[in-house]
């Protein structure tokens, strides 16, 4: 029970013995006790007051229960009309205590049956101030205005009903609807969270694990040099890829472009890379760019560069191949990347550990672009990445953190 209904259930009684007591002390006036004229069953007035005011005292306990017991609710105010209605008829004065009916009929009924509570408080005093010759004409009164304020009270109490009605169950609806966003969010945290993730172990892959093995490279072959120069040559290698890598992992941590792509293009930057590559695994390698070379989305040129990157290292780490061909080659719909070698090959759907392949995979497919590879043991690798020729301004940078890495 809410504040607002604690202070209710006493307000009612309280006003009802007001009129009551003003009403008796109006008849009182008037209308002796003891020279009271008898009225209603033949009684006079201090007898049907008498009853009332007993039948006043349930209305403490009913008022705050009024939702869940309106049949006697309803039985109790209908008794306490023709109550009033007798005690108007036993002395006039009384009219003014049968005015209580219309705030209790709005405070204790259903909302359907409020306005036909009012009508009938209405018609009982109308009808117990009536003299002889009046009391002809009730039912015409009754049936040309009662009724149909009653009738109309019922329709609006109705629509009123359905509104409220309508108006819980978008408040469910609403209560479902937050808690759903919140479920959403929690999920999109997540998967934030996860591509998060995803993208640094691609970016770890992509550049501090192939910068490192190819350290371990250099390291190894200075260890096996015989001269100085090139023992010098191999440390001198060492220490700029070292120096590469720790620039690339703080890029990484801010999720930047490669370093090689920052100030130049793409043809440009795998130009760069080839030069490093062939020299670092003494390797020859020959790039060719075909078509006329387009600035691209960065989420697209970041891609090509790192599928390029991953295949050149796999080369060196795997194919022990003697010639390496690089193609980038610019349509009007499409960028084409292939990547050739003539060393071992592989079984390309042979189950691996690695991040390579499907790494590729997942990044091309992140720009809506595919990778094909074709190889087979003793016979080359050939790869080739296809990527769409999307300009600057049609590819959102954030695509490239939705990317993770693979396993090949």
């Amino acid at each position: 029970m809410s504040r607002l209904d604690g202070r209710e259930r006493w307000v009612f009684p309280v006003l009802s013995y007001a009129l009551l007591a003003v009403s008796s002390t109006a008849a009182a006036l008037t209308d002796p006790p003891a020279t009271a004229t008898p009225g209603w069953l033949g009684l006079p007035w201090p007898v049907p007051a008498l009853a009332v005011a007993v039948w006043l005292a349930p209305l403490v306990w009913l008022h705050p229960r009024r939702d869940t017991h309106r049949v006697l609710v309803v039985a109790h105010y209908g008794v306490l009309i023709v109550l009033a209605g007798a005690l108007i008829t036993a002395s006039p004065p009384f009219v003014v205590f049968g005015y209580v009916g219309y705030p209790l009929a709005i405070g204790l009924l259903p909302a359907r049956l409020a306005m036909l509570g009012v009508t009938v408080t209405a018609v009982v005093s109308l009808a117990a101030q009536a003299g002889p010759a009046a009391r002809a004409t009730l039912p015409s009164v009754i049936a040309g205005v009662a009724m149909p304020l009653a009738v109309a009270g019922w329709y609006v109490a109705a629509e009123h009903d359905k509104r409220r009605r309508l108006v819980e169950r978008l408040r469910s609806t609403m209560a479902d609807n937050a808690d759903l966003n919140a479920r959403l969010l929690e999920q999109a945290r997540r998967a934030g969270v996860l591509d998060e993730r995803h993208r640094m172990a691609g970016e770890i892959h992509d550049t501090l694990a192939q910068d490192l093995a190819a350290l371990i490279g250099q390291l190894d072959a200075a260890t096996r040099a015989s001269q100085a120069p090139a023992r010098r040559r191999h440390l001198d290698q060492a220490a700029a890829l070292a120096r590469q890598s720790l620039s690339e992992a703080r890029r990484s941590v801010r999720a930047l472009r490669p370093e090689p792509l920052e100030h130049t293009d793409l043809p440009t930057a795998l130009e760069r890379l080839a030069t490093s590559w062939s020299r670092s695994a003494g390797v020859r390698l020959t790039l060719e760019i075909t078509g006329t070379p387009v600035a691209l989305a960065a989420d697209v040129e970041t891609a090509l560069f790192r599928v390029a990157q991953e295949a050149l290292t796999n080369v060196a780490k795997h194919a022990s191949a003697t010639r390496t061909g690089l193609t980038l080659s610019y349509t009007d719909e499409l960028v084409l990347l292939d990547i050739r070698d003539d060393g071992t090959g592989f079984a390309p759907h042979a189950p691996a550990d690695g991040f390579g392949l499907d790494g590729m995979r997942q990044r091309l497919r992140g720009i809506g672009g595919t990778l094909r590879v074709e190889s087979e043991p003793g016979h080359g690798t050939a790869i080739a990445a296809t990527a769409p020729s999307l300009p600057p301004e049609r590819l959102p940078s954030s695509t490239a953190l939705s990317e993770g890495p693979g396993n090949a």
